[in-house]
């Protein structure tokens, strides 16, 4: 197995999963299969119980993994299935440890970060890296790990010890360490500044790892001078010095490291230059190309709880991304605080409360995404509603499917004050219940997650005809309220449909309005499963219905076109 280490230094959030996921899509392009891994220095045991303002949104994977947003990069840029395995967390691993040590597994030995700790990382680091992601049998030929935060952060030195004990152990043919590091330039003085990334190498040389080649993150191209300053100062050759300038969309990074003989310098310092083909990038160079070029848009209202921080609906902006990149139109969504809707609001900040109805009023579609807690979601509700009285293309997700039921059963069956008994415990009429498995004691990994199977009861609708009238559908949950089961034939009756059910068909996956264009809600999450040029059925749905599109390619569809 051969590795590459992709660290950050200078500051966070410079985008190292985006380069990390950049290098394993020019490898896996010169014929090589790639594996990843994401260190997350944190105490957490998985990203499961942190608030999206704080970390972004939570990934889930096939296995039911609450992991790292960047793992859903990996997936998205690879096209490969991780499991939890591949998020390696500091609570993980001392999780191991002691369990190993009450077990008596050290035979009465002091348990120490050195070596305990250490070997424990080295050894979830290569048993990860031998499981096949790709589908196919087999390892893969290189695994491309990120260590989450910045060098010298405090909670990340037992993973750079045990990456440079990894390093000497696989030798340097089988290890090349990339340090993605900033570039500033000072407003006033107007100069590419390589001060803060030759501190940040010195701190890495340091702690005993130094750095192969620099992928440098800069707002413009570094000048010839930048980089050789950067080679003296940092002893890496110049040829070695990537730079990942600001570009118009993410799928332009491959590129750019593809162009700067990016692979060829990892692929010489892994000694596997004669394994690799010249890389294959031509999807990526028409997909980056196709979206630059786009000139009309479509505005997609997205009501939310977490809107302060867009990464908080990370998978959900992909996904629209791709779907309207299949329908050649440009995503424009505006950001909807579902608070802001509410009636209190009107009161306490009137120009919020007008500006947000105004946005709503102008969007060719609406969209409300999962999340937790009753904060917003009197808002939600009345999006929802004036989704379904406007005939304005809809889709709930998770939480946004539940705001769709509990708003048809207040506005058109009117039950009294019904609602979910996550946000009413007392309400006459829960017609979204707590799941019976679920645990009110413990929050992490209590919910239902992970790929669940759909059946659809009927072919004769939308959802259906956008999966190619599949008899199921396999898509990953999360979540621990859902529909309550004894309301199913009140809703049916009063022409809100249960087209997809679980296998036992006592769980609500897909719901439909089938008097409304393009009324749809989903208990799960189609966005974890996009693929840039394999979009979502759904999300590709909504931006169809939004356009004006939907009738003509669901007609297509039906004809075997």
């Amino acid at each position: 197995m051969k590795y590459v280490l992709v660290t950050g230094g200078v500051v966070s959030g410079l985008g190292k999963g985006v380069t990390a996921s950049s290098i394993g899509v020019v490898l896996k392009a010169c014929g090589l299969r790639v594996t990843s891994i994401k260190i997350d220095p944190y105490l957490n045991t998985d990203a499961g119980t942190m608030s999206p303002f704080e970390h972004g949104e939570v990934f889930v994977l096939d296995d039911g993994g609450e992991v790292d947003l960047d793992l859903g990069n990996y997936e998205r840029f690879l096209d490969v299935r991780l499991t939890r395995d591949n998020n390696i967390t500091t609570g993980k691993i001392y999780q191991s440890v002691l369990e190993k040590e009450r077990r008596g597994d050290y035979l009465g030995k002091t348990v120490q970060v050195v070596p305990h700790i250490t070997d424990a990382i080295k050894n979830w680091i290569e048993s990860v890296a031998a499981i096949p992601v790709d589908g196919k049998e087999g390892p893969a030929d290189i695994c491309v790990i990120e260590l989450g935060g910045t060098v010298g952060d405090i909670e990340s030195m037992p993973f750079i010890e045990a990456l440079r004990q990894l390093s000497f152990s696989v030798g340097q043919d089988n290890f090349c360490l990339i340090h993605v590091s900033l570039i500033p330039v000072l407003g006033v003085v107007g100069e590419q500044k390589t001060k803060p990334t030759q501190h940040s190498v010195r701190e890495l040389r340091a702690l005993g790892l130094t750095p192969h080649l620099l992928a440098c993150r800069s707002a413009q191209p570094l000048l010839d001078a930048t980089k050789v300053k950067l080679s003296q100062f940092c002893h890496v050759a110049v040829d070695n010095i990537l730079n990942v300038h600001d570009v118009p969309n993410i799928w332009h990074v491959p590129l750019l490291l593809r162009n700067q003989n990016g692979h060829l310098a990892i692929l010489k310092q892994l000694d596997c230059l004669s394994n690799a083909i010249p890389p294959n990038l031509e999807e990526w160079t028409t997909r980056a190309e196709t979206f630059d070029n786009l000139k009309n848009s479509v505005r997609i209202a997205l009501v939310g709880k977490y809107i302060g921080l867009t990464d908080s609906y990370l998978s959900v902006v992909k996904a629209l991304l791709h779907a309207c990149i299949a329908c050649s139109l440009k995503p424009s969504i505006d950001w909807i605080a579902a608070s802001d809707l509410e009636d209190a609001t009107a009161n306490s900040a009137p120009a919020s409360h007008a500006a947000a109805w105004e946005t709503l009023r102008n969007a060719a579609c609406v969209l409300i995404p999962g999340g937790f807690g009753d904060r917003g979601v009197e808002g939600m509700i009345l999006a929802a509603n004036y989704a379904r009285e406007n005939r304005v293309p809809y889709l709930g997700i998770c939480l946004g499917m539940q705001i769709t039921v509990i708003e048809y059963a207040r506005s058109v069956m009117r039950l009294e004050r019904a609602n979910s008994a996550e946000f009413d415990p007392d309400t006459p009429n829960p017609v979204i219940i707590f799941m019976p498995e679920g645990s009110r004691t413990h929050m992490g990994s209590t919910m239902r997650l992970g790929s669940r199977r759909t059946l659809f009861q009927t072919t004769d609708c939308i959802t259906s005809k956008l999966y190619h009238n599949y008899s199921y559908v396999d898509e990953r949950h999360r979540h621990r309220y859902e529909v309550n089961p004894e309301y199913t034939d009140k809703f049916e009756a009063a022409d809100l449909k249960f087209v997809g059910r679980d296998e036992s068909g006592k769980r609500m996956e897909i719901v439909e309005l089938p008097s409304h264009p393009f009324y749809v809600g989903v208990q799960f999450h189609p966005e974890f499963k996009s693929r840039p040029g394999r979009p979502s059925a759904l999300f590709l749905g909504l931006i169809l219905a939004a356009s004006g599109q939907l009738q003509a390619y669901v007609d297509k569809q039906q004809n075997g076109n």
